[in-house]
């Protein structure tokens, strides 16, 4: 067994490396730009080797600053995590050519499947089920768009060496072809260092759905059930689960079996993913071959007790699979939500920042629960501009689907993350998705559930009488708290009163309050009573309250005269009132706000790629005014309404903040 490897990546990958590898005696090394010298990763690594500028086209990705690391530290053998060099053959070329273990595939059955064209034509002479498309090389946008029509509408235009939803879009028409073909190659040239494109048909009503495969050099091969990984954002996955709520026994064992006779057609050894698209009619249809660790891949670790990445280190040292099919079970459900630096309610645009306040839910194993959260920073890191925006990855693991629903709605409500922009609402919205409850999704389901981006959670009357509870609750808690710190009445409690209004929004609850140890009745106006039990105090940030027996956990936020209470994707404003001030209150007029709807504003931090109109020049409604680049993804802003551009603030190359006005209009 190797004595040392180095991991090529950063972030929460190369964390969960060095978890693994520390647990089997294993010491490591890490990599780092100079944006990530007080990364987790470094910290947590026995050894750190320094590889150049934040750019990962100047550190992560030169494959000679590696080897030059490998080469200072000693290390046998090296993981690639995910991205970055992870299927990059030349990379595994030079290590075998300097005698060091590459932990991951063969180099061949990287340039087989690592290249989505030549992978779709293996795939097919394995007698694997493919969908329809061009695989040969598309020289401009014009041939683009010709093989589009000859495939038919929609397509899929994506980056032959692609991944992670980069370089991918889908065109209903010849000018989304022609737009998508040029952007596609743009982002591929610029993430991958390859520009090749391919088109194939998108197959409409699908669900992503992917086999975990595990080979050793030996012959040997065994897949790991299914993934479900359908609910998308540009093409990017944002929750997973395995296994799927979909399939069948028999479709599972079909899907398994072709995936492995890919995996043996090209010599794999190591861990991998093949990728489906399933039809609602349970055809699969091959779409790629990952050959590296998947990012969802702890779901696939939580229902069946296999350490993959173990696995991976096993079969790099020329060990023999100690798997058969046979042992390879399902036990339970487990879910991953992804925790994006992306702002919902900005059409999950990324954020850059510090993060003031990070504290996950506390991490738990046990027969009948599980909570784990794979991540790569701390409190007080920076989110950087230069990489992939996901910061942690939440997954929970329980006996039945329901459970391992509701264990993950609770953890994301415990999740704390201040100073950035995250995508914790959605995550919490979609669990809360009667669609995704019922199992019954495709990977269109955020563009039809969320046509017009994430606007926030509109509670329920029950939902919100039990916040209202709980607020007057812990206000009554906070009042006397007060009382005592200013020494006015020696009963404090008598002091604080009992009826109280708890304003919710738009919404009003009259409410009476009675104390009794370790919690408070709460009686409604209308005679309805709730039981509210909790240790919250003052200045907690969390409340971790039992409503009427059901738990509620909600992150509290101090208001004058009241809490910013947020939970189950809602983001709410209470005030609590004595009835006197309440009806005063009713009185105020509400504050207008600031008019910007003849502004273009910056809706992320980026850098201005390319402006589009002039000063002067009209506009009609989705023109595109502009493209900002962030975290190597291009997004195209476009007109609102029709307009006449009055002034232009910005031009190609300057860097913007969220809120920097590009244009004005007249």
């Amino acid at each position: 067994m190797f004595q040392k490897i180095l991991i090529a990546n950063r972030g929460e990958i190369a964390c969960r490396v060095i978890k693994t590898a520390r647990a089997m005696g294993i010491k490591t090394v890490a990599v780092y730009s100079d944006a990530d010298v007080d990364a987790l990763h470094v910290k947590m690594a026995d050894e750190a080797v320094h590889i150049g500028p934040p750019p990962a086209n100047q550190s992560y990705i030169v494959i000679d600053r590696i080897m030059e690391a490998i080469r200072q530290t000693g290390a046998e053998a090296v993981h690639p995590g995910y991205g970055f060099l992870s299927e990059n053959p030349k990379f595994a070329e030079a290590l075998d050519k300097a005698g060091v273990a590459f932990i991951g595939p063969p180099k061949g059955a990287i340039e087989a499947m690592g290249d989505k064209i030549t992978s779709k034509k293996i795939a097919q002479e394995a007698n694997v089920s493919t969908v329809p498309g061009y695989m040969g090389l598309i020289e401009d946008a014009d041939e683009a768009v010709q093989i589009s029509n000859d495939i038919g509408y929609p397509v899929m235009i994506k980056a032959s060496a692609g991944g992670g939803g980069k370089g991918m879009r889908i065109a209903w028409n010849d000018a989304e072809a022609r737009e998508g073909f040029q952007s596609s190659k743009n982002e591929a040239a610029s993430s991958f260092g390859d520009d090749r494109i391919f088109i194939e048909k998108f197959v409409t009503h699908p669900r992503h759905i992917e086999i975990q495969v595990l080979c050793d050099t030996h012959g040997n091969g065994v897949y790991l059930n299914e993934r479900e990984c359908s609910i998308q954002r540009r093409n990017q996955k944002v929750v997973e689960e395995a296994p799927s709520p979909f399939l069948d026994p028999e479709t599972r064992a079909a899907m398994g079996a072709q995936s492995l006779a890919l995996a043996h057609a090209v010599g794999y050894a190591s861990a991998g993913t093949v990728e489906f698209i399933v039809d609602g009619d349970k055809n699969f249809y091959f779409l790629e071959m990952n050959t590296r660790l998947q990012v969802e891949h702890p779901v696939t670790e939580l229902i069946t007790g296999i350490d993959l990445v173990e696995q991976m280190i096993r079969v790099a040292a020329g060990e023999k699979l100690s798997l058969t099919q046979d042992d390879i079970g399902i036990n339970g459900w487990a879910i991953e939500n992804r925790l994006y630096a992306e702002d919902p309610y900005r059409n999950f645009l990324p954020s850059i920042g510090r993060l003031t306040r990070y504290r996950p839910p506390e991490e738990v194993a046990t027969s009948e629960r599980a909570v784990r959260n794979d991540t790569g920073v701390y409190e007080g890191g920076e989110i950087s501009m230069y990489y992939d925006p996901m910061i942690a990855k939440l997954c929970t693991w329980a006996p039945t689907r329901s459970a391992a629903i509701e264990e993950m709605r609770i953890a994301l409500d415990a999740f704390e993350v201040e100073g950035i922009g995250h995508n914790l609402p959605f995550l919490s919205a979609v669990m809360d998705h009667p669609k995704f409850i019922s199992g019954d999704m495709t990977t269109a389901f955020i563009a039809e559930e969320y046509p017009d981006g994430f606007e926030g959670v509109d509670l329920g009357e029950t939902a919100l009488r039990r916040i209202a509870a709980s607020v007057a609750a812990m206000h009554r808690v906070a009042e006397i708290r007060r009382t005592r710190v200013t020494g006015r009445m020696d009963n404090h409690e008598r002091r604080v009163g009992r009826e109280w209004q708890v304003r919710i929004g738009k919404a009003d609850y009259d409410v009476t309050i009675e104390a009794y140890h370790g919690g408070a009745t709460v009686t409604f106006a209308d005679g309805e009573v709730s039981r509210v039990e909790g240790d919250w105090t003052p200045g907690d940030t969390l409340a971790e309250m039992t409503v009427d027996g059901a738990p509620l956990v909600m992150k509290v936020g101090k208001l004058s005269g009241g809490f910013r209470i947020r939970t189950r994707g809602a983001d709410l404003r209470t005030r609590v009132l004595t009835p006197r001030i309440a009806e005063l209150a009713a009185l105020m007029p509400e504050k207008l706000p600031p008019d910007t709807s003849k502004l273009l504003l910056c809706p992320m931090p980026g850098l201005i790629v390319k402006v589009d109109v002039e000063e002067g020049q009209e506009v009609q409604e989705g023109q595109a005014l502009c493209t900002v680049e962030a975290m190597k993804m291009e997004n195209i802003l476009r007109a609102e309404k029709k307009g006449t551009v009055a002034k232009i603030n910005a031009k190609p190359g300057d860097s913007l903040a969220v809120d920097d006005v590009i244009m004005e209009f007249e």
